[in-house]
């Protein structure tokens, strides 16, 4: 079995490459288009990943973690595998129909009728997609290699067919054929280690977990997509080009932490099935660890220096980007630490009811929230509606995690840590202060870095740090 590091090095780089390639292209693109036509992209996107939830509901939970269960036994590998894939495809279907019937209702998703057409054969692929399979028999160097080369002739695709502000079609296209290639590469390669199963197969035994979860993805949506939707609908797609260009850098930062907790899930699953309660207890205090070392200085880094990230990832005139990039930076901290209670806490306990229960408090506090803030402060009061909502999903699933578990909130953990970054904030500000533009930006990104490295390794005398830049530098061998 692959340890959880060499999983994470291969995860970690996954996952950043999903964002880090858009972003090598996201300063020409953001140029070239511009800011509205990168607000109708995005508007659209942010659509179609409605519906693609729609479609997945649980799967990417269920199947890694049933996937994870059964991959020592072939056949019940594929049997798992079988109705999983068939319940997925049930409701693919209802989603496309769906979809199909909600863009020749309204006037402005018909009004980009090509653009949702485009978005239809994304739902259809990601689907194919079957990445849950992989990741619950932990291929994660399969996905990374594989991943990271279709990347790359996007990234060259993007720089030889977008040419004009008129292109912003061709550049959707280009996203979304990276989905389509990877989708028919996985299908082929997937005949190594399952194969489909016809008959004898009970499509519905994973119904509940695969529909609570599902709901669970679509309430927390609420305020990661359906918000862009709302924005684009209330105040137009400029407003929908600020928040998204803002949140760009913050995608690929959770991303990151998000990369660690999908390479834990299978394993804290198979631990709490095995009856290892300390030591699932012992991973998890060493998930805090990581969070907090890596979250307190990015998210100082971000916010001092964000008028200079948002000129560089997008160019001028993208300005209204900067507040609401500085509202949410502080979320790497706040859905990180979610993530390490829902992911991997709560889901492997199968406290599904739970998790889905956190989700409706989330969605009703956006909900809520969205009608009065986002019409009024666009895409300012957006980013106020998602950091709310993530604070209200954070307190109930501590909760309840002190309730089934009796793990409480680290608090003594956590002031060690922004004690020991304290100096850090201080030395970012003066370079702020006494240098401009990218060279201070720069030179808060080195003192950062420096900073890091010895506290970590000298002050803090980190464990899960070091044992990881160990881990690293030997595969690199």
């Amino acid at each position: 079995m692959p340890s959880i590091k060499k999983n994470f090095f291969y995860s970690g780089i996954l996952t950043t490459a999903n964002y880090l390639f858009p972003l090598l292209t996201f300063p020409y693109v953001s140029r070239v288009l511009g800011v509205t036509n990168i607000g109708i992209v995005n508007f659209v996107d942010s659509c179609i990943n409605y519906f693609i939830l729609v479609s997945m509901m649980g799967i990417n939970i269920v199947g890694i973690r049933e996937i994870a269960k059964s991959k020592w036994n072939k056949d019940k590998l594929n049997q798992t595998f079988s109705g999983l894939f068939l319940l997925n495809s049930i409701t693919t279907a209802i989603a496309l129909v769906v979809l199909i019937i909600v863009t020749l209702s309204i006037d402005k998703l018909l009004g980009y009728w090509h653009l949702m057409l485009i978005g239809a054969l994304k739902l259809i692929m990601n689907f194919l997609l079957i990445e849950w399979l992989y990741k619950g028999l932990e291929e994660f160097k399969y996905i990374t290699v594989r991943t990271i080369i279709v990347k790359m002739c996007y990234v060259v695709s993007v720089f030889v067919f977008v040419r004009c502000s008129e292109d912003y079609h061709i550049y959707y296209f280009l996203s979304v054929m990276m989905i389509v290639v990877n989708s028919v590469i996985n299908l082929a390669y997937s005949r190594k280690y399952v194969s489909m199963k016809w008959r004898h197969v009970d499509v519905f035994y994973h119904f509940k977990p695969y529909f609570i979860l599902g709901i669970y993805s679509l309430f927390t949506s609420m305020y990661l997509l359906v918000n862009v939707s709302w924005l684009g609908f209330v105040s137009g797609e400029k407003e929908v080009g600020y928040y998204t260009t803002a949140s760009k850098l913050f995608e690929i930062l959770i991303a990151l932490f998000t990369a660690f907790t999908a390479v834990m899930l299978p394993r804290m699953s198979s631990l709490l099935a095995e009856g290892k309660v300390d030591e699932f207890k012992n991973k998890v205090i060493k998930v805090y660890n990581v969070l907090f070392s890596f979250s307190i200085p990015l998210i100082l880094l971000t916010i001092v220096n964000a008028p200079t990230i948002i000129s560089i990832i997008a160019g001028p005139g993208y300005e209204g980007a900067i507040i609401p990039m500085r509202i949410m930076m502080p979320l790497i901290l706040v859905i990180g630490y979610e993530q390490i209670l829902i992911m991997q806490m709560l889901m492997p306990l199968k406290k599904d009811n739970v998790v889905l229960w956190n989700s409706i408090l989330g969605a009703l506090t956006c909900i809520i929230l969205s009608t009065i803030l986002i019409p009024k402060y666009a895409s300012i009061g957006t980013a106020i509606v998602w950091f709310c909502s993530e604070i209200v999903v954070l307190c109930s699933a501590q909760y309840y995690v002190i309730k089934y578990i009796s793990i409480s909130f680290p608090w003594r953990n956590l002031l060690t840590y922004m004690m020991m970054y304290l100096p850090l904030s201080f030395g970012i500000i003066m370079c702020k202060i006494f240098f401009t533009g990218f060279t201070s930006f720069l030179l808060s990104c080195i003192f950062t870095a420096v900073y890091f490295v010895i506290s970590n390794i000298y002050v803090k005398r980190n464990e899960e740090f070091v044992g990881f830049v160990h881990s690293c530098l030997k595969m690199m061998k």
